[in-house]
């Protein structure tokens, strides 16, 4: 061999080395994401396809012995949106969301104000607010359900020593609601403050401290200076809050079972019954899908809205 045809096969060996790091180099990152990638597509993106198929179709009990899932289109949809139960889930549900979350909000951010100031014992105070957090919400649920109980009710007993009737806090088709709003509120504060508080710590002081030399304190500083800061935090806060209590139903089902008369019954409380009591998969299937889809048109708009202000 010439040393012209070895210098052609060493040029030869080395464009094919330099092409395979390249291809290893740009692939290199797709491996490393191919484990979860798969894992997400096998325990997220199978279910939510499986429930959108399953919506079409007539799947019962029957269903799982038989193998037949009669195909149906969309009757399951047109039959949901046509019940009289329909309207008064999706008022409910949008009822049980806006007081929910209105009021986590505000006292979780009043909360995160008042620990952003260090004193005697505010890291254990801080921590014993995670408690309604870390207890299970079935577990919850039972205690609070004594507690708003119109009999024996600790908080009737309370309210009785001012001479205040029993208030049938969940017995009561025009309290029911609230009195579910009262408790998830409860337990939704504790995610709320350990969020903004978080935010707020990110804050640099600097921008504080120059605004006090012009005169930025008290309001004008949160205003100015901490709400445009919290602002990410904020977005983070406020759909992860509304997309997890669009889909409570322990709470529910624990309190009141989505009664008296249907007064407490949402979109999520439904669905769980159309498909574990009734047992009539497709349905709830369905009402499942539309859930998922005013969960996902309120985070889109609402990360439209928020990312369209600062801006103009």
């Amino acid at each position: 061999m010439t040393s012209a045809h070895l210098s052609l096969t060493v040029a030869a060996g080395l464009r094919r080395t330099i092409l395979w790091t390249r291809l290893l180099r740009r692939a290199t990152p797709w491996l490393f994401s191919l484990p979860a990638v798969v894992f997400v597509a096998m325990f997220f993106g199978y279910p939510i396809v499986q429930n959108v198929v399953m919506s079409f179709q007539e799947y019962t009990t029957s269903t799982f012995y038989s193998g037949q899932a009669p195909w149906v289109g969309l009757a399951n949809y047109a039959t949901i949106l046509s019940s009289y139960l329909f309207t008064t889930t999706l008022v409910n549900t949008a009822l049980f969301t806006i007081g929910s979350i209105t009021f986590q909000f505000v006292i979780g951010l009043a909360l995160a104000l008042f620990f952003k100031r260090t004193f005697p014992l505010s890291g254990f105070l801080r921590s014993m607010l995670l408690l309604p957090w870390l207890i299970p919400l079935i577990a919850s649920s039972a205690v609070w359900k004594w507690l708003l109980d119109q009999e024996s009710g600790a908080l009737n007993q309370f309210l009785g020593l001012f001479g205040v009737p029993a208030v049938p806090w969940l017995v009561d088709p025009t309290l029911a609601l609230a009195g579910v709003i009262i408790v998830n509120i409860w337990l939704g504060i504790p995610f709320n403050v350990a969020i903004l508080y978080s935010g707020l710590q990110a804050v640099p002081k600097e921008l504080y401290e120059a605004g006090s030399l012009d005169g930025a304190t008290g309001w004008t500083a949160f205003r100015h200076i901490t709400w445009p800061n919290l602002r990410p935090v904020v977005s983070v806060v406020i759909v992860l809050g509304v997309v997890y209590t669009l889909k409570v139903v322990d709470i529910i089902l624990g309190l009141t079972g989505g009664g008296p008369a249907n007064s407490t019954q949402t979109l999520a409380t439904n669905a769980y019954n159309k498909s574990f009591v009734e047992f009539n998969f497709g349905e709830g299937a369905a009402i499942s899908n539309v859930l998922i889809v005013v969960s996902l048109a309120f985070a889109l708009v609402y990360l439209y809205l928020s990312r369209r202000e600062p801006s103009e």
